[in-house]
């Protein structure tokens, strides 16, 4: 994002990290007491029930709603904002269930290297994993596809909140989170040129030259310093080695 400084709309985007911070709160605790706890509970004892999927299914499916309802609002769709809104309102969300999920283990579970991998998994990809889906979720919605980006929201989220569960027990599981993630980090970069006017399009790519250019030459200018410096250094070796000479005659 910091690619794109100056190019998305910041007001926007600052607005939906609040309103992100004030769901991503109802949304982490309710996920807490009706996913993570039972699971927990159910990991622990065989003899506990098993957790139920409509819960995940509506608490996802809210979760998309309400994120639908952010990026539909005038003030993003006049600026054709919706995936860098989705963004920042993504990483408000998850920053406040990864707290939330953080604190949880905290009580749980003994501390140990395990915990630390956890924490430290959590707090840098449940951001981004939800930041992602919003993302997805706005550049569906930028080109129409309001309904099917709810449902693609909704399923994505169940997908991402499952594997946390089993990632609070199982520190195996970043191994199929973290690529996952990466791979689609990769592709949200074309979410967000997509989103940008034509003129700014423009703007940008001569930003980008400009700096390209500017990089190359202080390359040049450092590379000659070392060479006009490894030259002199020659010099006054060969001076040294005349002197030496002379008096060694």
């Amino acid at each position: 994002m910091t690619r794109y400084s100056g190019f998305y709309d910041l007001p926007t985007a600052w607005s939906n990290v609040f309103w992100g911070i004030l769901i991503g709160g109802f949304y982490g605790s309710l996920t807490h007491n009706f996913i993570v706890v039972p699971y927990l509970a159910m990991v622990s004892d065989n003899q506990a029930p098993v957790v139920n999927p409509l819960n995940l299914l509506l608490l996802c499916l809210l979760a998309s709603v309400a994120v639908h309802l952010l990026l539909r609002r005038n003030r993003v769709r006049k600026g054709s904002s919706q995936p860098t809104s989705g963004w920042a309102l993504g990483l408000a969300m998850g920053g406040m269930l990864s707290m939330v999920f953080i604190l949880r283990i905290l009580e749980t579970f003994e501390f140990n290297i395990r915990l630390v991998v956890t924490i430290a998994c959590l707090a840098l990809f449940g951001p981004r994993c939800e930041a992602l889906i919003s993302s997805f979720q706005g550049h569906l919605m930028l080109h129409g596809k309001r309904w099917g980006s709810v449902l693609r929201g909704t399923f994505w989220r169940c997908a991402y909140i499952v594997m946390f569960a089993f990632a609070l027990v199982n520190v195996s599981a970043w191994l199929f989170i973290i690529p996952a993630t990466l791979i689609f980090n990769r592709t949200s970069e074309a979410w967000i040129w997509e989103s940008i006017p034509k003129e700014g399009k423009k703007r940008l790519r001569k930003i980008w030259a400009r700096n390209a250019r500017e990089q190359g030459s202080e390359d040049s200018v450092v590379m000659g310093d070392i060479g006009d410096s490894s030259s002199d250094d020659a010099s006054v070796w060969d001076a040294d080695g005349e002197v030496n000479s002379t008096e060694s005659e």
